[in-house]
């Protein structure tokens, strides 16, 4: 074992935090020099998101300080600082407190709406906000400063003589060429990209997949999506690696227009490196309780983790909950099976939502915390026409803003993954206590109360096959005894995914607003627990319920709101209709 895991998991397993000033004097084993101004950044990047004090506060990647103490942080220096930070057991990030909400404010709030759509990161929907022609944000060279709310961390570009983005950012190919980001002709991505547990690892770190916590240059994009996804043929164009494209707010103008006028986040990350189950098991639970793959689960069954859901935390405090659904099974039937004496007032149709939000008479009350999903021709996960989704949530924002409940509403709009899309942020630690994971099960050893005693056991969890083999594939050390003890040295559920899309619609979101709290799905669940199921009344203490170690830790956001004020109560919407021509391939 390297000598910095093993003080990785010797600290860990002790609970012992490392004061700054000792990592900062121990000996160097070196793992590799910064070659660019980006090493540069992700390197700050990564201390910054864990909380570490650093001599420089905002770096010029050409300053010979700032370069000569960075690129000698040595990885068993970069694993204590880390752990410093997690052993806090604060899971805060950077900005948390700067912002402190009253709980008079705070419940201002009656209601809060999640909007979860699929398969996009950050950099291929918002990786050009900060060049719309007049807009609201600008970007840096260097990264934002944790107190520019203007700033977005994207892609870095410039301008051709048409107009058009030119970009720097780029992974390479097999031949070690470099592919750049580019504008992606189409709104259509076909085939569908690469985004499995091993799969999204590799995206992370191509030499060292297990190793992507401690080092995430995310340079295996196009090469793992060149393995079957967008294979090479022959002589490559520039636009042929469409896990390099991106979006600009001509190709989505309704959520470039939520963004400018309303908040998003740039460090929001999905809640684990890899595909739509677990990443909305956490939505929902906190934990994907071992589950790491495309686990599919049988019609009339739902998943039961032993920790429970946030549904049970809602029915245990007589808090109102529903799930709207466009078509199909609502996201909430994967953990909670309707009631089947009377129709389930918590599952419910889309058409229904959009008439209580607009305070259609004599129907139902909006509840105070609802869910709504799309269906899947709407949700904008490849190859479906992305503009079918943005209508989709058009309609959803637009009844909301017309109706009754607006004055009183927070919309979270996110992606479950990144779908394989490129993002160049180093996905950061998990915030969970220095655990591990967030309950104690580990990729590909499911458990659960499918059958208890015994599914309570490690890998005897229900619909686990898919979790297993992938987990073992990036784990060979686990293929070779599943049932063991979960090896050291392989990826966990100790690291967040890659970044998605985040938006903030709300009265009290502040307008054309930056955040650059660390985030994940967990935060959305902690933004509930600390309105409705805090028996402290919004003081955000321990006496807040939750879940797992995740939500328990996770970040409430509200640096991105001005519950007082109310800033955006009066900030009209646009619509947005669905395309014109529509790119989706035919069935």
């Amino acid at each position: 074992m390297a000598v910095g895991s093993y003080l990785m998991l010797l600290a860990v397993r002790m609970c012992v935090c490392v004061p700054l000033g000792v990592v900062m004097v121990l000996p160097i084993w070196k793992t590799r020099a910064c070659s660019s101004d980006q090493d540069v950044r992700q390197a700050f990047d990564r201390l910054q998101n864990a909380q570490i004090a650093l001599p420089i506060a905002d770096p010029d990647p050409r300053d010979y300080r700032w370069t000569a103490m960075q690129c000698s942080l040595t990885r068993t220096q970069l694993i204590l600082a880390l752990l410093a930070a997690a052993c806090s057991g604060s899971g805060s990030s950077p900005v948390q407190g700067t912002h402190p909400t009253t709980a008079e404010g705070f419940n201002k709030v009656n209601h809060i709406i999640i909007v979860m759509m699929e398969n996009h990161s950050f950099d291929n929907y918002f990786g050009s906000l900060a060049y719309v022609p007049n807009g609201a944000y600008h970007t840096s060279p260097v990264g934002c400063a944790a107190n520019d709310h203007r700033c977005v961390d994207g892609l870095d570009c410039g301008e051709d003589p048409t107009g058009g983005l030119v970009c720097t950012n780029s992974n390479p190919d097999d031949a070690g060429s470099a592919v750049a980001a580019f504008h992606a002709p189409s709104r259509c991505t076909t085939p569908d990209l690469a985004h499995s547990w091993p799969q999204s690892h590799l995206e992370a770190n191509f030499e060292d997949p297990n190793g992507a916590l401690f080092n995430s240059p995310n340079d295996g994009f196009v090469r793992v999506n060149d393995t079957g996804y967008q294979p090479d043929n022959g002589i490559e164009t520039a636009t042929e690696d469409p896990t390099m494209g991106f979006y600009t707010q001509e190709d989505l103008p309704f959520y470039y227009d939520l963004a400018e006028k309303f908040a998003i986040d740039d460090r929001y990350f999905a809640s684990l490196m890899g595909p739509t189950l677990p990443n909305r098991l956490y939505l929902m639970a906190a934990t994907s309780f071992g589950h790491a793959g495309a686990d599919s689960l049988p019609n009339g069954e739902a998943f039961k983790p032993s920790s429970g859901t946030i549904f049970d935390l809602l029915d245990s405090k007589g808090i109102s909950w529903a799930d709207y659904a466009e078509a199909g099974r609502p996201e909430a039937m994967l953990l909670r099976l309707p009631s089947t004496s009377t129709p389930d007032p918590h599952f419910r149709s889309l058409q229904d939502f959009l008439a209580i939000a607009a305070g259609s008479p004599g129907i139902a009350q909006l509840p105070q915390v609802s869910w709504v999903d799309a269906a899947p021709k709407d949700n904008e996960h490849p190859p479906n026409d992305i503009q079918r989704g943005q209508a989709f949530v058009s309609g959803v924002i637009n009844a909301l803003r017309s109706g009754p409940y607006w004055k009183d509403s927070v919309v979270f709009i996110t992606y479950d993954e990144h779908g394989g899309f490129y993002d160049h942020v180093a996905p950061p630690p998990a915030s969970q206590g220095a655990a591990r994971t967030p309950d104690d099960l580990f990729p590909g050893q499911c458990a659960d109360l499918s059958n208890p005693p015994a599914s309570q056991q490690a890998g005897a969890g229900a619909h686990c096959d898919d979790s297993a083999s992938e987990a073992q594939s990036l784990c060979p050390a686990l293929a070779q005894s599943p049932a063991a003890q979960y090896p050291d040295g392989c990826a966990s559920f100790d690291q967040l995914g890659f970044r998605v899309p985040f938006l903030i619609v709300s009265p009290f979101a502040k307008p054309h607003y930056v955040s650059h709290t660390i985030a994940d799905h967990t935060s959305l669940l902690a933004f509930i627990e600390k309105r409705f199921l805090n028996a402290d009344a919004a003081l955000g203490g321990p006496d807040r319920l939750h879940l797992t170690l995740r939500d328990q830790h996770a970040d409430t956001l509200e640096d991105a709101f001005d519950f007082e004020n109310a800033p955006s109560l009066n900030t009209p919407v646009i619509e947005a209709q669905p395309p014109s021509t529509d790119c989706t391939p035919s069935p």
